[in-house]
């Protein structure tokens, strides 16, 4: 049977418009500097320049002013080195400083791609064979840092996707560092982490047993720290070893947008310090708990520009978002992808441990990950560089349908599918021997050439809907019947038999 599938004309570009306004710091020496010249200046400068600024910027975001006071209040240590003191100041001189340490950062300006397709929390006023969705990105600015960012629309009865208006005053997230931990499973996942990357001192380790309470916010911790590292006199076996303990605690935290934003206004931009050079291809699913709970989980890579740190994000409203560090053993890798509900009460993870063959996990616990099992080699010339999955599997009558990707010569991208058993995900029932999307003339070009790429795909009225990325620069998507796909390969693995 041959296997059609339908390119979609509708593109997904970057919008270079969509800005936020971040802080900008080049270091404590630099930025007394420029403190200094800004009170320097007579008071008719300081109105002028306040002037300009309210008027040019304040239609580009949603509350400057909260945000120029945000950066002013991170700069108030600074302020009081310089002998002033940061109440003295009126109003508009503190939003004035706030300012001259902010930047607007174009989140799309680079590329828009690698996209997640879920099912909206909200169905209501919707038309039959109507679903509402959310379709997530990988967006990308300057300097390649990347955030994850939304669309939503409607999928209707001929599988076209109609996007909602993108809003563009962009909402980043309050940061809530008051994250509670618990002392004992802490310094558990404090080993395990420390026994893969070697830097394990039990000196400082039983120094920071001894310091650490019960339960404890990351700031009580970073108070912790100070006086452990003053004991331990600075050794460097010790810093290293307390980085490791204080990069751990940054990974959690929590983040709530404002309850009158749009969720296309909303940017999942870096916060912690694993993750300050970019978050990478959130993969997104709706998870079904056992007892009928719904919780949108997404897997994705944070990069500090050394390091990557696989990370869960946890929301039940796409408001609220909960954000932890995904442990064990086989978390060292990019493209790690939940199944949308547990199997014989298990958790299953599909993972590319040694980023060339495709593994499955179990385990007991959402974001502690300590086994796998080889799943899939690459067997076709298409896929020889490696294989991996291209989002969460998705249940159908037939068995799990997992959206696969290859590599093979010229580092060309290509997607294909793959069908496991419903009830045994370790075994595979078939795998289609011909890519479904190779990139074309109008895909091929782009910030990085020749890939087609994709984070999760969602079944609709009898069609599997591929959204994808177009050589890393802008997105579409495609649909196939999924009657004739999952025959396809069952015929193609009987047909191998």
């Amino acid at each position: 049977m041959l296997l059609k599938i339908t390119r979609k004309e509708k593109i997904f570009q970057p919008d270079s418009r969509r800005v936020i306004a971040k802080f900008l710091f080049a270091g404590n020496e630099r930025a007394k500097r420029l403190i200094l010249s800004i009170l320097d200046l007579s008071y008719e400068q300081q109105e002028e320049q306040f002037n300009r600024l309210i008027h040019k910027y304040t239609r580009r975001h949603r509350n400057i002013r909260k945000v120029l006071t945000s950066h002013f209040n991170r700069l108030i240590p600074l302020i009081e080195e310089v002998k002033v003191d940061p109440k003295s100041l009126r109003t508009h001189l503190q939003l004035l400083i706030g300012a001259y340490f902010t930047m607007e950062y174009s989140i799309e300006a680079a590329a828009f791609f690698n996209p997640s397709i879920v099912e909206h929390p909200d169905q209501t006023r919707l038309l039959s064979g109507q679903k509402r969705i959310i379709i997530s990105f990988r967006a990308t600015g300057e300097g390649h840092i990347s955030s994850i960012v939304f669309r939503e629309g409607v999928l209707d009865l001929n599988h076209d996707i109609t996007i909602y208006q993108p809003g563009k005053m962009l909402e980043v997230p309050a940061h809530v560092k008051n994250y509670i931990y618990h002392k004992k499973s802490f310094l558990r996942k404090l080993r395990e982490m420390c026994d893969e990357s070697g830097h394990h001192d039990v000196t400082a380790y039983q120094a920071i047993n001894g310091a650490l309470s019960d339960t404890f916010t990351y700031e009580e911790l970073k108070t912790s720290l100070q006086k452990v590292q003053a004991e331990l006199q600075n050794k460097q076996e010790n810093i290293l070893f307390l980085q490791e303990v204080k990069w751990l605690a940054s990974s959690n935290y929590e983040m709530t947008f404002a309850s009158d934003t749009s969720l296309s206004e909303r940017v999942i931009f870096p916060i912690a310090d694993t993750e300050r050079n970019g978050i990478e291809d959130a993969r997104f699913v709706r998870f079904v708990a056992e007892n009928g709970e719904i919780t949108y989980y997404a897997t994705y890579t944070a990069y500090d520009g050394t390091a990557i740190l696989p990370k869960l994000l946890m929301t039940h409203d796409f408001l609220h978002f909960t954000v932890m560090p995904i442990h064990g053993y086989i978390a060292q890798n990019k493209g790690m992808a939940l199944f949308p509900r547990q199997i014989n009460g298990r958790y299953v993870m599909l993972c590319r441990i040694d980023g060339v063959n495709n593994y499955i996990a179990y385990s007991d616990n959402i974001n502690v990950w300590r086994e796998a099992t080889l799943l899939q080699k690459p067997e076709y010339p298409w896929e020889l560089v490696q294989i991996g999955n291209c989002g969460s599997p998705l249940e159908t009558e037939a068995g799990w349908l997992v959206l696969t990707h290859g590599v093979g010569p010229m580092r060309e991208y290509v997607l294909s599918i793959s069908l496991l058993d419903i009830n045994n995900p370790e075994k595979e029932i078939g795998r289609l021997p011909e890519p479904i999307l190779i990139p074309n003339a109008r895909e091929r070009e782009g910030y990085v050439p020749n890939v087609v790429y994709s984070c999760g795909a969602y079944i609709h009225e009898g069609e599997l809907v591929i959204p994808y990325a177009m050589s890393d620069y802008a997105s579409t998507y495609a649909t196939i019947n999924l009657r004739q796909l999952l025959m396809t390969i069952q015929q193609t693995n009987r047909v191998e038999k």
